[in-house]
């Protein structure tokens, strides 16, 4: 590639937000001893706002880059790359949690629960919101979203509802924890496996709106589809690849660094812990949230659901088999079952879930119900 071409690759505004993301971190790193101890309140409130802004930078930077894998690659593919990129970092982190020092029996169960109805209920419910009062409406692929929705029905039953009916005191006995990673893990390789190979054209825009996008998709295919586009294009993809790694891994590393801040904020409010992990959550998964929004506003209706839906069956489906795999090898309990309070919410948004993507066309009214939804679960948080 020329140096032009590089420079259109690699701006000085993506060097900036690399730089930004990573000084973040290692100030985080340095100022450790002090942000552990009690710190006033002054203080406490401008390391939080500033730690957001940081990643509110970088959000911007990473949805630049999943954007243009996006159109380069075509959807699932464009879709799976920034999902994937998010869910394996967050495995990661929390895996490295469970394996550090300390009790951490339902960190799996509770940052699951968080993202779950984060993704599904305040992201699609926006998103729908946002393109159906600009489009009246946005056609989706119904085949790829069923297969969406099928997979979590089983993943979240399996995760947390079957432990509390068969497991002890909320988890898993060892006995049944092998099946069920086992299980898991397949059904999860099994649909990756179709969605980017026999089935990726399920996971495609099906509005007339967008046909022309369609088109120059189904030309790529006819002349060799995907792995052409990767021969051709392999310079770029990995430049633009390596960008949104680069620039997703400060926003998680600095949304768990600040977990000790805003507990002790929401502590000093008398706001309920498992608040702060529905915000935590929320800032991991802000670049797929802004993706979604910016895509439900094209109507891009399958591409929110490959972005929202897809993130969630990842989620469920790799961090499970994780933190039970790190539990049986280190002795330590994994508590998965959730109360009846959230099963319900759980339940509710999953058959809510169905209802909306049956449908042909997604409203404003269905993104509506959404958001109700999310209002109710926050109301159940704090009771």
């Amino acid at each position: 590639m020329s140096r032009t071409e590089w420079k259109q690759l690699i701006g000085p505004t993506d060097i900036v937000r690399v730089a930004l993301g990573w000084g973040a971190f290692v100030a985080i790193l340095i100022l450790h001893p002090v942000l552990v101890a009690p710190v006033p309140g002054p203080v406490l409130v401008i390391a939080l706002l500033a730690i957001i802004a940081v990643i509110l930078v970088c959000a911007f930077g990473v949805v630049k880059q999943a954007e243009a894998l996006a159109h380069r690659l075509g959807d699932p593919y464009g879709s799976l790359v920034l999902t994937l990129s998010i869910v394996l970092i967050e495995v990661i982190l929390i895996s490295a949690v469970m394996l550090g020092p300390g009790e951490h029996a339902t960190i799996a169960r509770d940052s699951v629960m968080a993202v779950a109805m984060i993704i599904m209920n305040l992201v699609i419910g926006l998103a729908l919101l946002v393109g159906g009062l600009r489009h009246r409406g946005m056609a989706h692929n119904r085949t790829g979203t069923s297969a969406y929705l099928s997979m979590l029905v089983v993943l979240v039953a399996l995760a947390f509802g079957l432990p509390a009916l068969i497991g002890t005191d909320g988890s898993y006995t060892t006995a049944q924890e092998i099946p069920i990673v086992v299980l898991t893990l397949a059904l999860y390789a099994f649909f990756l496996y179709r969605q980017m190979g026999a089935q990726a054209s399920d996971f495609t825009e099906v509005d007339p709106r967008l046909h022309q996008r369609v088109d120059r998709q189904e030309k790529a295919e006819e002349t060799g589809g995907i792995r052409q586009v990767l021969r051709e294009h392999r310079t770029e993809i990995l430049v633009r690849l390596a960008l949104l790694v680069v620039t997703v891994i400060p926003i998680v590393l600095l949304s768990h660094d600040m977990a000790a801040l805003l507990d002790d904020g929401l502590g000093r409010l008398g706001a309920p812990v498992a608040l702060a992990g529905v915000l935590i959550a929320g800032i991991v998964f802000l670049p797929e949230s802004i993706t979604a929004v910016r895509a439900a506003l094209g109507g891009e209706a399958q591409r929110v659901n490959n972005l929202c839906h897809g993130a969630l069956v990842s989620t469920v489906g790799l961090t499970i088999p994780a933190v039970l795999i790190i539990g049986m090898l280190t002795g330590q309990t994994v508590v998965l079952a959730e109360s009846p309070a959230n099963l319900l919410m759980l339940g509710v948004t999953l058959l809510l879930s169905v209802t909306t993507f049956a449908a042909k066309r997604v409203t404003a009214m269905h993104g509506a119900a959404h958001l109700v939804t999310f209002a109710v679960y926050v109301i159940v948080l704090f009771s």
